[in-house]
């Protein structure tokens, strides 16, 4: 099925991780790599090369590196082409503004999880206090009527 998609699927499949300060920032795990992008080989031989992306390629589905080459038999180098999956990107390249507005949104999202997580633990929290005092003071709790019914 991937080999067989059109083109403009490919385009989403040559996707990239973040790096984990990147996901915090962004509150997103992948992200489709782009020419500028910078990003970190983390598997194969050049493993642990940092540069940018020179071109990608989506009808073979893969992208090449500034600096990430291999040599031919006549001694001239010649860029190898790398699959996203072994690379995490270390730096967005957002001078397209659809992007970093795409981007920015994950962003508000995430802040806006935080807040409401905030919120419902500080109910929480509310609400184990009342119980506490209401047991501390004899009184009945919504949990004691119950037990207290079903005997």
């Amino acid at each position: 099925m991937r080999y067989n998609a059109p083109i403009h699927r490919r385009r989403k499949m040559v996707a990239s991780h973040l790096a984990e300060e990147l996901m915090l920032k962004y509150n997103k795990r992948s992200v489709t790599v782009k020419k500028g992008d910078t990003v970190k080989i983390i598997r194969g031989g050049l493993k642990g090369h940092i540069g940018k992306v020179a071109s990608v390629d989506t009808k073979k589905m893969k992208i090449t590196v500034e600096g990430a080459t291999t040599a031919k038999a006549d001694k001239s180098q010649v860029a190898k082409p790398i699959d996203p999956s072994n690379v995490i990107i270390t730096h967005l390249d957002l001078s397209d503004p659809w992007r970093s507005k795409k981007i920015e949104k994950g962003k508000i999202k995430r802040k806006r999880k935080i807040k409401e997580k905030k919120e419902e633990k500080a109910e929480e929290e509310e609400k184990k206090e009342e119980g506490s005092e209401k047991k501390m003071r004899g009184e009945k709790t919504e949990s004691n009527e119950e037990t207290e019914v079903k005997k």
